[in-house]
């Protein structure tokens, strides 16, 4: 645990923060000394008067502490919302350049340590983020008794906090903060660092902690899914309190560049979005650090954008061992709650991490989609928007909203869609999906190596929970190489396309369209590797798909293709390489337009 009072020597070193002005950009100089850093930093921020400034800190290790950070009352959509300890924080600049020269950031307790908001351009290279104890509990799981209900695990000690009072184990034990329960946990192979093969997601909360003898501990809880023997049990605490904040937060700014930067660890997600334009990523990486008994670097996703437009890039980039997606793109849906007159309807943000997110704003372009269909059909221009609280506000339209609009119906940003661009990447052992992806806009996934626990690339646009939009309409997906994929508990596939709708909506009519799967090489243990609903233009062709026998079989019977509800699939001179056939599945409705041709290993399940 760190010695807070030692820190308060950093104040007496404000005057590192060297500050100088050439041809109207501000240039700060920060170097490195032993101490918290916080007030030094916020200090030199304070005394930016230009609107472009430049950071360079020295080489070195940096230590910052909550106490004297910047606080603000923070809307972070997929987070929880509320008051920030803020370590970097940039508003209303022209630009902003960081450059880190391999820095080592190490951050204490509730910290966020990057938020850019209105800036008008970002570049940030060179840095490495860390937290000294993270948020997070750990421990091998040493024996089970799925009769009894309990667990014995033998926590980890060093460089974790956490401690066991009136029969309840509390984490991370940090500055008065923890988690009441341990909430979301999962089951980790202790030697390759990634979630054992089959697990599930468990929400868990024991009726009682007993410490027994040599430091262990025994949950008493009955779960449906107990781990494996021997397995890392990791534990990041209760829903609605484990995401406290990303590394880094955008939002509406424009011209971003992260490159060289690397997160250790992260109270959240690594790097997000909101509203922001035109973003590149490349040489970055999330992981933990090298030689770490750690399991887990980031709380959730390595990257999220949402309601984002321009171009996105993500460019050799490694994102490893997340406790979410290696990246996520979408836009979101509102719902209609009230018709105010002609012109001005009342929606509602539906998520409670969406609240305070801002949906729209005057000149965006809404679309309109009205039940039972899920197609996008009018569309209109904001002429003014009226926020009423975190989750209501009123949109004004310039011309007349559609005569038949209904409560429940839902409506969609057009103007803020991007397109997006992932190669030359590799994401791998974490838990979910590597890439979720959710725009009209283009999207090319090209030269990457995957792995993953759930989907490895999942289209779900959904009316539903978390109300992510949108249906995507031109995706090429080639020559990226699939390893030991769709590995959780739960059925997955390797390319998996399944739109979620609410109540009201029709599940039968088709919503992403125009998705080529081609020249991809792919290596499995299961036979799910294309599973899609509701797809128009589908095209699967060129792929090696080759059976591998290192792991056991979850869902041995099913089918290797399957479609339903979808229209103009084509499969084309794919080949499978295994002991025996493997099955392409479609219904009624699929089999109208499906044509398949020069197929090798495949045989049509009638």
């Amino acid at each position: 645990m760190l010695n807070k009072s030692k820190f308060l020597v950093g104040l007496c070193f404000l005057i590192l923060g060297v500050s100088t002005v050439v041809n109207a950009q501000q240039l700060v100089k920060i170097e490195s000394k032993v101490g918290d850093m916080t007030a030094i930093v916020r200090e030199a921020l304070e005394r930016v008067t230009e609107k472009e400034v430049k950071l360079v800190f020295e080489k070195g290790t940096y230590t910052f502490l909550p106490d004297f950070a910047k606080q603000q009352y923070s809307y972070i959509t997929n987070h929880g919302n509320g008051l920030k300890n803020i370590i970097f924080l940039f508003e209303n600049f022209d630009s902003v350049e960081i450059e880190g020269n391999g820095a080592e950031f190490i951050f204490h307790g509730q910290v966020a340590p990057f938020q850019f908001k209105n800036c008008k351009k970002i570049s940030v290279k060179g840095l490495i983020l860390d937290w000294d104890i993270p948020f997070l509990f750990q421990g091998e799981v040493v024996a089970i008794d799925s009769a009894q209900g309990w667990r014995d695990i033998r926590p980890l000690t060093d460089g974790y906090s956490w401690e066991v009072k009136n029969d309840q184990l509390y984490f991370p034990n940090i500055d008065g903060f923890s988690f009441n329960e341990l909430g979301s946990t999962l089951a980790f192979d202790p030697e390759l660092k990634r979630v054992s093969h089959g697990a599930w997601d468990v929400n868990s909360n024991p009726r009682w902690v007993e410490k027994r003898s040599n430091g262990i501990l025994r949950f008493h809880e009955f779960l449906k899914q107990y781990p494996p023997i021997g397995a890392i049990l990791n534990s990041k605490g209760e829903k609605e309190k484990n995401r406290y904040a990303p590394a880094f937060q955008v939002l509406q700014s424009n011209n971003v560049l992260f490159e060289d930067i690397v997160i250790h660890h992260a109270l959240g997600m690594g790097f997000l979005f909101e509203r922001t334009q035109d973003i590149t990523i490349k040489k970055s990486g999330i992981y933990v650090p090298k030689g770490s008994d750690r399991v887990v670097s980031t709380i959730a996703d390595a990257t999220h954008f949402a309601n984002c437009k321009g171009d996105i890039l993500i460019e050799d980039c490694t994102f490893m061992h997340m406790l979410d997606d290696g990246t996520n793109v979408h836009g979101t849906y509102v719902e209609v709650d009230h018709i105010v007159n002609d012109n001005t309807v009342r929606v509602a943000l539906k998520h409670f991490e969406q609240m305070g997110f801002q949906f729209a704003d005057k000149g965006d372009v809404l679309w309109f989609i009205q039940k039972p269909s899920p197609s996008r059909t009018a569309e209109n221009e904001v002429a003014a928007v009226k926020y009423i609280n975190d989750r209501y506000s009123e949109i004004t339209f310039k011309n007349k909203l559609p005569s038949n609009l209904s409560i429940g119906d839902i409506l969609e940003n057009k103007t803020w869609n991007p397109t997006f661009t992932m190669r030359g990447c590799t994401v791998k052992d974490h838990r979910a999906r590597n890439i979720v992806l959710k725009t009209p806009e283009k999207i090319l996934i090209e030269n990457n190596n995957f792995s993953s626990m759930m989907s490895s690339i999942f289209f779900r646009g959904e009316t539903f929970y978390w109300f992510e939009s949108g249906a995507v309409g031109d995706v090429l997906i080639q020559n990226n190489n699939f390893e030991y994929c769709a590995y959780s508990g739960m059925e997955h596939a390797v390319l998996k396309i399944s739109p979620r709708l609410g109540t009201g909506f029709d599940d039968t009519e088709v919503y992403d369209r125009n998705i080529r799967f081609v020249n991809n090489y792919i290596e499995t243990f299961d036979n799910r590797i294309v599973w899609a609903d509701r797809v128009d233009g589908l095209l699967i062709s060129g792929n090696t798909i080759k059976q591998m026998y290192n792991a056991p079989s979850l869902y041995p019977k099913a089918p290797m293709l399957q479609f339903m509800n979808c229209k103009h699939v084509e499969i084309v001179k794919n080949s499978y390489e295994g002991k025996n056939m493997r099955i392409i599945e479609k219904d009624e409705v699929s089999s109208q337009t499906f044509k398949s041709k020069a197929n090798k290993g495949f045989k049509i399940r009638k």
